[in-house]
């Protein structure tokens, strides 16, 4: 069993959702099956992407 594959614009998705603290991460980690460092990992990554 090969490891999942998650698209930019899910992950993108994901991490938006994580900055907009609608919902905390351990939920958005139950909600997509995904691990919560994973998630955060994503968001920290959007945020070093993206020009001030």
């Amino acid at each position: 069993m090969g490891r999942k594959k998650y698209s930019k614009e899910l992950k993108a998705r994901i991490a938006l959702d994580a900055i907009k603290g609608q919902k905390t991460v351990s939920e958005l980690a139950s909600e997509y099956g995904v691990h919560a460092n994973q998630i955060s990992l994503w968001t920290k990554l959007l945020l070093d992407a993206t020009p001030p």
